[in-house]
């Protein structure tokens, strides 16, 4: 009996350190993507007048973009899988999380057009009426508490935050900046229940904004070129 016992501890403490491995590996991606995402970034901002490069290009920052602002929400679905499925399931599941995004940058890449603020203040708008509606909160419920695929997880979690990565495209989609809002913005929401208490005012505070960009653009940072 004493055998069985220190052979299942010894099993359980193997399965820890290999799920703490996968979830230190996940986050350290994100990291290295915030380096390469934000020193490849800098020198293209030109606010609501950016131009994608190639699509070669966009895509290998957009897909660096995408593991730094995303992986980090996705840790506690990351862990789900590993305790579902084992910690080898862990890189096909951020794999096809991540292609999802994927996917998404290049509908960005062929809709994307440098734009005045006028555009970018109607889109932000609609984002935060968005971020009030049901569709919007069932899918934001569903991203924190889905347990399937990569692909499902990233299905929710695009419904969830479509209307915050629309407002980094419209913005400053070369922007460190915005990407930086947003991304705190879409951790906030993956790993936070739902309050109105603190949803209405956010949605409220984007509508704002979105006002803001349409009236008085040069207070909106990063709207504007760089001097």
């Amino acid at each position: 009996m004493l055998l069985n016992n220190e052979g299942a501890i010894e099993r359980t403490s193997a399965k820890t350190a290999a799920t703490a491995a996968a979830l230190t590996a996940t986050l350290g991606l994100a990291a290295a993507s915030w380096v390469v995402a934000v020193h490849q970034m800098n020198a293209m901002n030109m606010g609501v007048a950016s131009r994608l490069g190639s699509f070669a290009f966009f895509m290998a920052l957009w897909v660096a973009m995408m593991a730094a602002m995303m992986l980090p929400g996705a840790a506690p679905a990351v862990l789900r899988s590993a305790h579902a499925r084992g910690v080898r399931a862990v890189p096909l599941f951020v794999g096809s999380y991540l292609a999802i995004w994927t996917l998404v940058g290049v509908a960005v890449y062929a809709l994307y057009r440098p734009h005045e603020s006028f555009a970018a203040g109607a889109f932000v708008i609609a984002a935060g009426v968005y971020d009030l509606t049901a569709l919007k909160q069932g899918f934001r419920r569903r991203c924190r508490e889905s347990t399937g695929s990569g692909f499902e997880f990233g299905l929710c979690c695009v419904g969830s935050s479509i209307g915050l990565m629309l407002m980094l495209v419209v913005l400053g989609v070369m922007s460190a900046t915005w990407m930086s809002v947003i991304a705190v913005l879409v951790l906030a929401q993956k790993v936070l229940p739902a309050k109105a208490a603190v949803d209405v005012p956010l949605a409220l505070a984007i509508t704002g904004l979105g006002i803001l960009a349409l009236t008085a653009p040069s207070l909106v940072p990063g709207l504007t070129p760089p001097m």
